[in-house]
């Protein structure tokens, strides 16, 4: 066995047990510390001291004023109370331990120490059936789980299935960006909670509750909400802190704010990175996703716009310029769902097709003649969904290869009622 108490500070006592539950998830509270039993995960994190390295290394959290390990947890928290208290550990532990350090000896203590009784080993060494008689069963249990003769029995911690914390404005907030200065709190212990469950938030929301209810004669609403999304699961709070910094300078207080509240909507499992013994290219700046959020948050969302596949046959309506934060939901054809030769078309498609004009023979011409390639790949069909569409795709595509232009891409409209001949229209070119 092996066990870590924590001396966290008061006010940072269950963010120090989501820090914890990082390492094992046999973590209790004992006496105003935090209590790990690791001897299970040790392997996993490469020995006690590697996973001390990482368990103290608290983040935005505030340090532990003391931390102790010892082989059982009553010896943990019996050494860490007298760190906290500035007193010399024993050499001979645990018989050396003091029996103030044993919560359970504390009804007890004036009449052992009367007795000459100080300490662990010295209450082991008297008859247990007159210590029993005259202080109890629960005493002689408390040193039996001290000693590791007898299970202890915890009440273990566990991670809630949602973030959902509230605070109190240490000043009333007049102007939307002056409650991130305590959403920053929230943020570091939205951190820390994800870390523990190994998740990322892909939507979050922000309330604050208006210290007035009523402005001028009219009635306020109680409460302001400002919803988050985004597009992968994160752990990045300064991205989410830049989110919101974003959003809030868009918002105007309807009243002064005393109250700030930061709930998750959505989380999803956050997969670590996988380790690899040959070297990998580590990408540089924040990811595309990233900058798309925050250019929508600044600009707005219907100026922020990004290229989105959409299931049609005809090529120039494959593609739509949708707004960043809906194409972001998901849910959008790939290029292979759409067509299985959407790989052979050009990469460059003209706005609007251009037509051409026609030699003596009938072919295309575009500055100069055109040699045909390949054989024609015909696509047919009315687009009934489309109520722009002006009139049925009935095309055969070609390739052509241009002396000026290198290699295009052509169709040809097939004569429909009122038409005589076939039209040529330019579409794409190839780089």
């Amino acid at each position: 066995m092996a066990w870590i108490a924590l001396s966290p500070p008061e006010e940072q006592l269950q963010a120090w047990c989501w820090q914890a539950l990082r390492f094992t998830p046999r973590v209790a509270v004992e006496q105003g510390c935090v209590l790990l039993e690791v001897a299970s995960t040790l392997r996993l994190w490469g020995g006690l001291r590697a996973l001390l390295q990482q368990l103290l290394q608290p983040g935005a959290l505030q340090p532990c004023r003391a931390w102790a390990r010892g082989r059982t947890a009553p010896v943990a928290l019996a050494l860490l109370l007298l760190k906290c208290q500035d007193r010399a550990p024993p050499e001979q532990v645990p018989d050396g331990l003091p029996l103030d350090t044993l919560a359970a000896a504390a009804a007890a203590l004036a009449v052992l120490e009367r007795t000459g009784c100080r300490s662990f080993g010295a209450l082991r060494a008297l008859p247990r059936a007159g210590v029993a008689r005259r202080f109890g069963a629960a005493l002689l249990e408390a040193l039996d789980q001290a000693y590791g003769e007898r299970p202890a029995a915890y009440d273990w911690c566990r991670l809630p299935p949602v973030f959902d914390q509230n605070l109190e404005l240490p000043a009333i907030a007049t102007a939307a960006p002056e409650l991130l200065w305590t959403g920053q709190r929230l943020l570091d212990a939205l951190h820390t909670w994800l870390r523990a469950g190994q998740r990322g938030v892909l939507a979050l929301e922000l309330e604050w509750t208006h210290d007035l209810r009523r402005i001028d004669g009219r009635s306020l609403p109680r409460l302001d909400r400002l919803p988050i999304r985004t597009a992968r699961p994160t752990q990045d709070m300064a991205h989410l802190r830049r989110l919101l910094l974003e959003h809030l300078q868009h918002r105007h207080l309807a009243a002064p704010a005393n109250h700030l509240r930061l709930r998750t909507l959505e989380v999803a499992p956050l997969p670590n990175a996988s380790a690899s013994l040959l070297p990998e290219e580590r990408q540089q700046g924040e990811p595309l996703h990233a900058l798309v959020e925050r250019l929508a948050a600044r600009l707005g969302a219907d100026r922020v716009l990004v290229p989105r596949l959409v299931a049609d046959h005809r090529p120039e309506c494959m593609q739509r310029w949708v707004p960043a934060q809906e194409a972001q939901q998901g849910g959008a054809p790939t290029a292979e769902e759409l067509a299985p030769d959407a790989a052979l078309y050009p990469a460059w498609l003209l706005r609007e097709p251009l037509p051409l004009d026609m030699d003596r023979q009938g072919q295309p011409v575009f500055h100069g003649p055109l040699q045909l390639l390949a054989r024609p790949r015909r696509v047919d069909g009315a687009g009934w969904w489309d109520l722009d569409a002006a009139q049925p795709a009935m095309r055969d595509y070609r390739l052509a290869r241009s002396a000026t232009g290198g290699l295009l891409w052509l169709y040809s409209e097939r004569p429909h009622s009122g038409q005589a001949e076939p039209r040529w229209f330019l579409q794409g070119a190839y780089a």
